[in-house]
């Protein structure tokens, strides 16, 4: 399966085209930034699929990061992905940053909890848990940072996300400590491309998922790379 994967969600803009017959990235390229997705994006694309050396018509699926994180930059890389797969006939995925970041450290013999979690601001975090093998222990949730380290209850944690130190500087002396700690501005592209490949589009469509409204909407005529907070998750 050939999977093209898009990120804008939070501070990076990503793509990369994943083969699963031969469990290679084929083509990969992350840019980090805060604002102006809209531009860099599509050129982005461009080249990820020039260096891959193949066609919008041989991809199998597209995948895209869904949120929580930005709102221009969700919308920027949801409308890109709808928009390829729709002119290569094709189907798309949404895939939570939330997962995307436990990802990597998920495991079928691990043992250590997974704490992924995003800077909502306001002193609140956007969070999940899961366990060392990937099951489901608190479901993505918006909350104030002190629920958050409440998880501490499940043992020492694997911290992951852009948030991960926010919660190691105030994780409960009490409690057993942190495990890792893995604080990035974004989710690796090459785990957004193997989860799309993982998942259905009829369960994981892409479409944010609302834990709350946006802090403000788009004034008419206000810049489409305003930063701006969404707290889509699924």
């Amino acid at each position: 399966m050939l999977i093209l994967a898009i990120d804008t969600a939070l501070e990076a803009c990503a793509a990369a085209v994943l083969d699963t017959g031969t469990s290679k990235v084929v083509a990969s390229e992350s840019l980090a930034m805060k604002r102006g997705h809209a531009e860099a994006l599509m050129p982005l694309i461009a080249r990820v699929m020039k260096e891959s050396g193949l066609p919008f018509a041989s991809l199998d699926r597209i995948a895209v990061t869904n949120g929580p994180g930005s709102f221009t930059g969700l919308r920027v890389g949801l409308s890109a992905a709808r928009g390829i797969a729709l002119a290569a006939g094709k189907p798309v995925v949404g895939i939570t940053t939330l997962s995307a970041y436990a990802a990597p450290v998920v495991s079928e013999t691990g043992e250590q909890p997974v704490i992924s979690a995003i800077d909502a601001r306001h002193d609140q975090v956007y969070f999940q848990v899961v366990s060392g093998n990937g099951g489901s222990l608190i479901r993505p949730r918006v909350a104030p940072i002190v629920e958050a380290l409440a998880a501490s209850r499940f043992g020492a944690p694997h911290l992951v996300g852009n948030a991960a130190h926010i919660l190691a500087e105030r994780w409960p002396a009490q409690a057993a400590p942190p495990f890792k700690v893995e604080s990035h501005p974004a989710p690796d592209i090459s785990w957004v491309a193997w989860l799309g490949a993982a998942v259905s589009p009829n369960t994981a469509p892409a479409r944010p998922y609302y834990l709350r409204a946006p802090e403000a909407k788009p004034a008419q005529g206000l810049q489409r790379d305003q930063p701006q907070h969404n707290t889509a998750a699924s």
